[in-house]
């Protein structure tokens, strides 16, 4: 209850009377973990206080062993005005009901029989308007590993039931989440003015490292982003820039946590710098980058998981990039492949592919969604039969960026072959980042038979 679309919801429900059950799951954590450097760390705010006091409240405790299972179901259904607004202090129902819903709770969530009860009541009534269920859960119930550390069992790799040990992967880098946090307390520890916010992820976004050498300077806001990008920033073209970890597939967190819509959204706003590292080293400088930029909003993505192991800039201090500048990372002919962040790599995997199919390419970074690097991209068009622009995101993104360049420059109006390769226009299933990215098309593979199929190769062998 830290978001003010949940705000919103209700202010409607109550406004149209309709007849609905929201069930409110108080376990005293938001969507992910709040994990701090100590562990997790409860959501902030007024109503989340406001619920803590309710709970707490003694005569309501004992309220949550009523209506115990010993009797006919109708006796059990007479007890849910015992858990509603006339026996309830109003430290926490009064918002809920002055939005129009009437509150009943708290209830304990795993008592099941209560639970049950309630809900069958509250189904049954013929007109109620809508009603809202406050019910207390503890994340991890029932599993002793899990509920004295319920900040490390929201995304559950592998593990043993027996003693509850996670068995992750060892690597050899870290994980870009990681290389951001180092780069930003390094620009942070030569310029005073670098504070950081983030929505209730400290532990998500790496900004507990910076909190640890920045107590000061960073501040937990919780889930209350939804209007700061356009009203607060960007009608205002002021200096803020926003870090979007876990761009594109994200495995195992599935499709609720997939970073596919940010490019599409972010880049149609007309004062924001959007911007993506294709590496760990890049991600140094798109951090210094967006450091320097003081006349406008700017964002940059980058994925879940570990870098790719390239040499990271001395001290963690990046170099900042020349806005809207890209590169050219392998000269070639016919085909050019147009990356843009982390299907930077895909391409250069797609160009070793090609090679050894006697296909030599050209493989460029485009760094930068908006501005484009025009020059870079009018060169590609102009010297290769087919141009390919790859990204990890949804229609509408890099790729549409670039086609609009071509068409007003009239690039499309001869010979030039362009395909984008993106996310499908669907939501992908959980699965190992391979399998979704496999499914989205975007292997390294689909890129050379995408390469292939345009200048009339055969490319059956590639799969």
């Amino acid at each position: 209850m830290t978001a003010g679309q949940a705000y919103e919801a209700m202010n409607n429900a109550g406004y149209l009377d309709s007849d609905m059950i929201v069930i409110l799951n108080d376990n005293k954590q938001v969507s992910l973990p709040t994990a701090t450097l100590d562990g997790p760390s409860p959501p902030v705010g007024a109503l989340s206080s406001a619920l803590s006091r309710l709970q707490s409240n003694p005569a309501l405790r004992e309220l949550r062993e009523v209506a115990k299972a010993s009797g006919p179901m109708h006796q059990l259904a007479a007890k849910v005005d015992e858990y509603a607004r006339g026996m309830i202090s109003g430290t926490g129902s009064t918002l809920f009901e002055e939005l129009g819903l009437y509150y009943i709770g708290p209830v304990d969530g795993h008592n099941i029989d209560d639970l049950v009860a309630i809900l069958k009541e509250v189904k049954s009534a013929r007109t109620t308007g809508p009603v809202l269920i406050h019910v207390i859960t503890e994340k991890g119930r029932g599993y002793p590993y899990a509920e004295r550390a319920d900040d490390k069992y929201h995304g559950v790799v592998k593990f043993d039931p027996a003693t509850g040990k996670q068995f992750k992967t060892t690597n050899k880098t870290q994980s870009y989440t990681t290389y951001f946090a180092e780069a930003l307390v390094a620009e942070a520890e030569v310029d005073k003015d670098v504070v950081a916010i983030h929505a209730a992820m400290g532990g998500g976004t790496g900004l507990n490292l910076f909190q640890r050498r920045f107590p000061t300077r960073c501040f937990d806001v919780g889930i209350a982003e939804q209007h700061a990008v356009v009203h607060d920033v960007d009608l205002q073209k002021l200096p803020v820039r926003f870090a979007m970890d876990r761009a594109g597939l994200v495995g195992a967190d599935g499709p609720t946590h997939c970073g596919a819509f940010d490019v599409t959204f972010m880049a149609c706003l007309p004062n924001m710098i959007v911007m993506a590292p294709s590496d760990e080293a890049e991600l140094f400088n798109i951090v210094a980058t967006a450091a320097a930029i003081d006349d406008r909003p700017s964002c940059f993505r980058y994925p879940r998981g570990n870098g790719i192991g390239v040499a990271l800039p001395p001290g963690n201090k990046g170099v900042p990039i020349e806005v809207g500048k890209g590169r050219i990372l392998k000269e070639g002919e016919r085909v050019a492949l147009l990356g843009y962040g982390s299907a930077v790599q895909s391409c250069l995997g797609a160009a070793v592919m090609l090679q050894e199919r006697g296909l030599n390419v050209t493989v460029a970074d485009a760094r930068f969604c908006k501005p484009l690097d025009r020059a870079l991209i009018r060169s590609l068009a102009k010297s290769h039969e087919v141009l390919i622009t790859v990204e990890e995101g949804s229609i509408g993104g890099f790729g549409s960026h670039v086609v609009q360049f071509l068409a007003l420059d009239g690039l499309l109006d001869g010979k030039l072959k362009w395909r984008p390769m993106v996310l499908p226009d669907r939501y992908i299933d959980h699965g190992s980042p391979a399998d979704q990215m496999a499914e989205a098309g975007l292997m390294p593979s689909h890129i050379a038979a995408t390469a292939l199929n345009l200048i009339g190769a055969p490319r059956e062998a590639l799969y």
